[in-house]
């Protein structure tokens, strides 16, 4: 642990969720940074000029700390390519859903690392005051570019060895994401020898932080399904010392979730969510819709190959206003979203936790 001053805790215990893929909008960082939240952007899928420019675009509308969330690349995959051949049968597979939506599908989607040591550099020259990881830890020396411009480093772990690991890595809090949450897994690491290979992580997210807490002493922030003032009471009584919120944030006005996206939330059509990896190779959890229904048995587990395979669909799916073949991500309390500004919604979670806490 570094012992750096965390621009959160127990005065300021609401964070948004970095949500990749258009959610997280500048707009949003800045409300919820000013309204006593952090807020953050995502850079994933972003180029990093583009996250130059959202930095900017938040620094523009508060002057309040936030963060900026980056992909950590596996690059064990750069260095074994996935399978081709599984790729291309599954492109074959998706052939009639690009015909249904009038979209060519790439000929053979190849690995990248999302621009990786560009972003890097984007936070560093603009010491962002937060950056934040998924899908695995910095590299020690990115790590200590980051410090050396005072930038907090947090990151998302799943399991109790992974947030060890993010702990030697340098990491100042880790943030524990519960089988409850939307969007993709943020697992990185298989169990060592000295925890059996069958582990599972408990269902009840303020336990799972309490084992976690358990096997390092680094700051925990709780994320996945949580929705108010009650769940955040939950987990910080749990030893967290905020709580992070992605789903909750879908519906506001500054959201930039596309408005298919927000009317499924409410839609009664959808009664569930599920895990896939039909969309981007990598499992996520979202509204279960027709994609998920007639591709997951067969999408192959290579990411990006797959996200970039399927994304024009995506976006061709949302055009026609149908969520049936778009990625619907969310966590699994999506039914309590509520429509209300950025800043309202912090407010009012505010007042649930001072409710809850009494």
């Amino acid at each position: 642990m570094t012992g750096r001053a965390l621009p959160f805790g127990p005065s300021s215990p609401i964070i948004q969720a970095p949500m990749a893929g258009g959610a997280s909008t500048p707009a949003l960082a800045a409300a919820v940074s000013g309204a006593g939240g952090l807020g953050f952007l995502a850079a994933g899928y972003r180029t990093a000029e583009d996250v130059r420019r959202d930095i900017a675009a938040v620094r523009e509308r508060t002057d309040r700390p936030f963060g900026v969330n980056v992909f950590v690349p596996d690059f064990a995959a750069r260095r074994e390519p996935g399978d081709d051949a599984a790729v291309a049968r599954y492109r074959e597979e998706l052939a009639p859903e690009a015909e249904r939506y009038g979209v060519t599908l790439p000929e053979a989607p190849a690995w990248d690392d999302d621009g990786w040591d560009a972003k890097i550099d984007v936070l560093v020259d603009e010491r962002v005051p937060v950056a934040s990881f998924t899908f695995g830890c910095p590299p020690p020396e990115v790590t200590a570019r980051l410090h050396d411009t005072g930038a907090v480093i947090m990151v998302m772990v799943n399991t109790p060895w992974e947030a060890v690991a993010a702990a030697e890595a340098g990491a100042d809090a880790v943030v524990v994401q519960g089988p409850g949450a939307g969007g993709h897994q943020a697992a990185f690491l298989a169990p060592p020898p000295s925890w059996p290979s069958s582990w599972t992580a408990p269902d009840d997210l303020p336990e799972l932080v309490r084992r976690v807490r358990e096997a390092t002493g680094v700051p925990i922030v709780a994320a996945g399904g949580i929705m108010d003032g009650a769940d955040i009471a939950a987990v910080l009584a749990a030893g967290a010392v905020a709580a992070q919120l992605g789903t909750a944030f879908l519906r506001t006005p500054e959201s930039g979730a596309h408005p298919v996206h927000k009317a499924a939330l409410a839609d009664p059509r959808f009664i569930r969510t599920a895990f896939t990896r039909a969309f981007s190779g990598r499992t996520a959890r979202g509204l279960a819709n027709r994609f998920m229904a007639e591709h997951e048995a067969s999408a192959p587990a290579y990411y990006p190959q797959v996200h970039h395979l399927t994304k024009g669909l995506r976006r061709a799916a949302a055009e026609h206003g149908d969520p049936e073949a778009m990625a619907l991500w969310c966590g699994h309390g999506y039914r309590r979203c509520r429509d209300l500004p950025a800043a309202a919604l912090v407010g009012t979670l505010m007042k649930e936790l001072a409710t809850a806490r009494a």
